[in-house]
């Protein structure tokens, strides 16, 4: 996600409720790991049920019915499905999706990442036969820079194990400004406790653009631990990207 510098305005210190619906005077998009479903996560790790014999996603964010275009950045498969409800699911994850879904994108259910854009729905457009797939991808790497995002999150620590070999990295922030990417990069050194700061750096990547990162990670499990201590530091749709 891109930031627009607005001089971090100031932490918000009431606790956020379940379920915070997102801005939607901009269309959502962005990056990370989907949480495919499993009935024995239910009640668990799943506060809502969903079926395994079809394809249905669940945004907690989104409002049910939002449509949601759903990239496998590995192989650009597409597909744009409705989201059926709002589902609570661990906020690590970026949606709920069932097997189906992930079988149809061939998503690694070892590295389930993927891309989201919320896809405005006009007179011409079919949800429920709304199932596309390309074999480009047309995302603009140039978008403009938007807001700056500083809110408290509930915390979840359930586990992932999972080695991977890919690298993958945290886009902390973006800005036009090197000078407000030097001091996001400063004031996290001095306050987010126990990070890996070693992986922390700041990508230039053209003159208008500095990205704050966190990588390369080739572990799940210790990406998670980092992206949730971002998170309590205020941090909210923190995204994930493979390589640079």
């Amino acid at each position: 996600m891109k930031f627009k510098i607005i001089f971090f305005l100031f932490f918000v210190l009431s606790c956020s409720p379940q379920f915070s619906t997102i801005n939607q005077k901009k269309l959502y998009a962005a990056k990370g790991f989907a949480y495919i479903y499993n009935d024995t996560d239910f009640n668990e790790k799943i506060k809502g049920q969903m079926s395994n014999d079809k394809m249905e996603i669940s945004h907690q964010n989104l409002r049910t019915g939002a449509l949601i275009k759903i990239i496998n950045p590995k192989n650009n498969k597409t597909i744009i499905l409705k989201n059926i409800k709002r589902i609570a699911y661990p906020d690590f994850y970026k949606i709920l999706i069932s097997k189906p879904v992930a079988e149809k994108l061939s998503l690694d259910p070892n590295l389930p990442l993927l891309e989201l854009i919320e896809v405005k729905k006009n007179k011409s457009f079919v949800a429920e036969k709304a199932i596309i797939y390309n074999e480009e991808k047309k995302i603009s790497s140039n978008a403009p820079i938007e807001s700056v995002q500083i809110s408290n999150i509930s915390k979840n620590k359930s586990k992932i194990t999972t080695k991977i070999t890919e690298e993958i990295f945290i886009l902390v922030a973006s800005f036009y400004s090197l000078e407000a990417a030097k001091f996001l990069e400063q004031r996290i050194i001095n306050e987010v406790i126990d990070l890996d700061i070693k992986k922390l750096r700041i990508k230039k990547i053209n003159s208008k653009e500095s990205q704050v990162i966190l990588g390369p990670y080739n572990s799940v499990n210790l990406l998670k631990n980092d992206y949730i201590k971002l998170q309590n530091f205020g941090f909210e749709e923190l995204n994930i990207f493979i390589n640079e």
